[in-house]
């Protein structure tokens, strides 16, 4: 596989949030409205806005259970072009004191990735990650489903700031 971007964006780097949502068909024409296009990808439960301006990759996920305890937020991050980049990143976090997991040739998002995950003083989940295979339609990667750290054993690792 790769090691660089199966996916171009402006820049080098582009912000990327992921909202869950109660319904994505009722959320659809909010961020449609707001971003100024439709969706560039759609699966059950799931959409994802890229537009270039701002360049952002946002992508909304369904959960219809629990919603009030994992809130509206799932997590953010920083995509970037190679998996030099990810592997930086990885080393920034590591040096200033903060633990991280990674991830490689990872399913998320009906994509796959390699990634590093962190998570900031305050709980908030961020990874920085390079999309290897944009769009991943075998039967393994259409059940993944979009991702978050959730689906990785950050609770196993204590993240906290260095003092």
């Amino acid at each position: 596989m790769t090691q660089q971007s199966a996916v171009e964006f402006p820049g080098q780097f582009r912000l990327h949030v992921a909202l869950n949502v109660k319904s994505v068909e009722k959320s659809k024409p909010f961020y449609e409205l707001l971003l100024g296009t439709a969706p560039s990808k759609e699966r059950p439960r799931y959409a994802k806005f890229e537009p270039v301006d701002p360049s952002v990759n946002l992508t909304l996920n369904e959960v219809t259970e629990d919603f009030a305890v994992e809130g509206a937020s799932a997590h953010f991050g920083i995509q970037v072009k190679s998996v030099a980049e990810v592997h930086s990143a990885k080393e920034r976090f590591e040096q200033a004191g903060f633990q991280t997991i990674t991830e490689e040739a990872t399913t998320c998002c009906y994509a796959v990735q390699d990634k590093v995950w962190a998570i900031d003083p305050d709980g908030h989940k961020w990874e920085v990650f390079v999309v290897l295979q944009a769009d991943a339609k075998d039967e393994l990667y259409a059940q993944a489903g979009c991702c978050g750290p959730e689906t990785v054993s950050l609770s196993s690792c204590s993240l906290n700031p260095p003092s």
